[in-house]
């Protein structure tokens, strides 16, 4: 389902996207983009937040809340601007603009998405051991994602924070890759700071 609302843009160490896009009073076009998961490992899996597996059985919903939105039936493609927000199942994104590929198969899917200025991606990465998953954070001026590879690529000096650590580019030319567990692929020049929370000190008797 695609959607066209105004939306508020919040960043307080996560970005809030899915809870600014609620705030606001969407109107829906009568527009509705479907995928199914292909490349799903676990046919059971439950439905989970951004960068998680879901069912392979049942489609993939992407909410795009923009100002304005225009289509080309042609190319299948579609283009948002004015506080963009996406929701998916596999990534959260918001940005000034944002152009969507529409795939030309049966099954009419999200094929590519490119967002412009401003641009703000959160993943999840789950947990192994079954706990809270580990969310990322990223932040840049571009952003690419790709559904054939699941990957999240950001330009134009990125930096992603992962839990207290952050990554951040030291030259206009690095990559960061974001793939769809969450986990980070740098490709240039980069500075990681690492970060620490202060042990509590014990009362003393």
């Amino acid at each position: 389902m695609i959607k066209v609302a105004a939306a508020a843009y919040l960043l307080t160490g996560l970005l809030l996207l899915e809870s600014s896009a609620q705030e606001s009073a969407p109107t829906k076009l009568a527009v509705a983009k479907t995928e199914r998961r292909k490349d799903a490992k676990e046919k059971g899996a439950k439905s989970s937040p951004a960068g998680l597996s879901t069912p392979t059985d049942q489609p993939v919903t992407t909410e795009v809340y923009a100002e304005q939105a225009s289509f080309d039936s042609a190319k299948n493609t579609g283009v948002f601007t004015g506080h963009v927000v996406v929701n998916d199942p596999r990534f959260n994104i918001q940005s000034d603009k944002l152009t969507v590929y529409i795939s030309k198969d049966e099954n009419g899917g999200l094929e590519k998405a490119v967002a412009d200025g401003n641009v703000g991606v959160v993943r999840d990465r789950p947990d192994p051991k079954g706990g809270p998953p580990l969310r990322s954070v990223g932040r840049s001026e571009n952003a690419v994602y790709t559904t054939k590879d699941g990957n999240v690529e950001l330009t134009g000096n990125p930096r992603v924070q992962q839990g207290l650590n952050m990554h951040v580019a030291t030259s206009p030319e690095t990559v960061m890759v974001l793939n769809e567990n969450g986990q980070l692929t740098t490709h240039g020049p980069s500075r990681t700071e690492i970060r620490q929370q202060p042990k509590e000190e014990k009362p003393k008797p």
